[in-house]
């Protein structure tokens, strides 16, 4: 359960003062990549320690920015555990009548993959012999809701015994488990509903004719996934918690991040869509992006009026999905050809005012006042000269561009008559001006109200609209 701060205390200030036998790691990997023992495993074959290596990954035939998952050393590593976890034998003891414990829980922050990490090992089931069900708890979910999501996949096998539908397995994902809402008495009433199907191997029926007799079900395992509980978050009851085996999922690494990021833009910036001189900044993009990110989660810390200043990696997956919506369209050679801006500029620089952009855009409107935009605004200077001027060759009055991004600016081709020819494709570029944009906005507004008169719209477009 330990996070990354306490994992390399318990690596120095412990195991190694004991000498206890661990893996040679040098000590620029210990300081700067934060390399420990949990980064490695014993070999079986060999009886020597190695390290973990991402499992491989083949990018879709099309590529959904959105919902790509990208195998990473912490996913490999939790996945490795699950498995081990999920075989060990269904029964301990038949005598007692006591259950092996197959669960597993994974406990940890906003944005650590946790949800990732359980949807990439179920797609490893087979779908002849396992079957998979998401559920994800809020607040106002109910004990009748989860009862009626879990019967909604069982079918009868004997009298009051129930079975996954096909007779198969079936794994049980509840994601977000701690939040259903804890009532005047300090229950989670949704999870003792839960616990007693974990613990019990069943619920009572609620149907009329059958109500209170217990409605036995097998074949079932379950995963979870949960946040930190303090703060403002529920914990969940220990009766509940001691049915899994709880797992800590700490922020990737950013090693992690640098192999998740850059198998994505070197599947995108590709040879046969792009020259060598935009495909080069694949690299900078990544590491200015990484570096801003820590400035960023170190100086503008949450606090009781800012609770949502909390930057993790999904912040990093916001900038890169930008970016990564122009390379995409490769076919209207935005990046290629500068589209839309008055000054022509190099495409390199021009993919450093769409990461400023997306970076601004990411960061800045989650800030609530101006002195946090200027202390935002002076870190993305400074991280931008760095990362940009002296590997590249850029002037600083080059670099420090203020560009702005949308994806309606393209008008719809109609006929002489009229007629809708053909719909104008949403193409994130570049705009001309703010001016420019506002024109176009109240263009689309006005035409909106011309043909729907009865839900007409009166907005007045202003700044921070645009």
């Amino acid at each position: 359960m330990f996070e990354t701060e306490e994992r390399i205390r318990f690596h120095k200030e412990i195991l190694e003062k004991i000498g206890a036998p661990l893996p040679a790691i040098s000590a620029q990997k210990q300081n700067f990549d934060k390399e420990t023992m949990f980064d490695y495993f014993v070999d079986p074959e060999t009886r020597q320690w190695k390290m973990w290596v991402a499992d491989s990954w083949s990018a879709p035939r099309r590529l959904l920015f959105s919902q790509l998952l990208i195998p990473t050393m912490d996913s490999t590593r939790t996945d490795f555990i699950m498995k081990s976890i999920g075989a060990l034998p269904v029964e301990k003891s038949k005598l007692r009548k006591e259950f092996g414990l197959r669960n597993t829980l994974l406990v940890g922050g906003s944005g650590t993959a946790k949800t990732s990490i359980i949807i990439m090992y179920s797609r490893q089931f087979n779908p002849a012999e396992m079957s998979f069900k998401r559920i994800n708890f809020s607040s106002a979910t109910e004990p009748i809701n989860f009862q009626e999501a879990i019967e909604s996949e069982v079918e009868r096998k004997q009298a009051r015994i129930y079975v996954p539908i096909g007779n198969k397995n079936l794994t049980v994902f509840i994601d977000d488990m701690s939040m259903p809402f804890i009532n005047a008495w300090g229950d989670q009433i949704t999870l003792e509903i839960t616990r007693q199907l974990v613990d019990q191997k069943g619920f009572y029926f609620l149907s009329k004719d059958e109500r209170g007799q217990f409605k036995n079900i097998s074949n079932l395992q379950f995963l979870g996934a949960m946040n930190h509980p303090g703060g403002g978050r529920n914990d969940i009851p220990k009766r509940l918690k001691r049915q899994f085996f709880s797992l800590n999922i700490t922020p990737p690494s950013n090693k992690s991040i640098e192999n998740i990021y850059g198998r994505i833009l070197e599947v995108i910036f590709n040879p046969k869509k792009y020259t060598q001189d935009i495909i080069t900044m694949r690299g900078h993009l990544i590491e200015a992006t990484i570096a801003l990110w820590e400035a960023v989660a170190k100086k503008l810390l949450p606090t009781p009026a800012k609770f949502h200043y909390l930057f993790n990696i999904r912040e990093l997956a916001r900038v890169f999905g930008g970016i990564c919506k122009v390379a995409q369209q490769a076919e209207f050679k935005v990046i290629q050809n500068v589209t839309r801006l008055k000054e022509k500029v190099t495409p390199q620089l021009f993919l450093i005012g769409l990461w400023r952009h997306e970076c601004e855009r990411t960061f800045a409107d989650k800030l609530v006042n101006m002195g946090d935009k200027k202390t935002f605004q002076d870190m993305l200077n400074k991280v931008t000269k760095e990362k940009f001027r002296d590997s590249l060759g850029f002037d600083d009055e080059q670099l420090m561009t203020s560009m702005l991004f949308a994806d309606w600016q393209r008008d719809d081709i109609f006929d002489e008559y009229g007629e809708l020819v053909e719909k104008a494709p949403f193409v994130y570029e570049a705009c001309t001006s703010p001016d420019d944009i506002r024109k176009i906005a109240n263009k689309k507004l006005d035409a909106y109200n011309e043909l729907f008169p009865a839900k007409k719209m009166n907005l007045v477009i202003f700044d921070d609209a645009l």
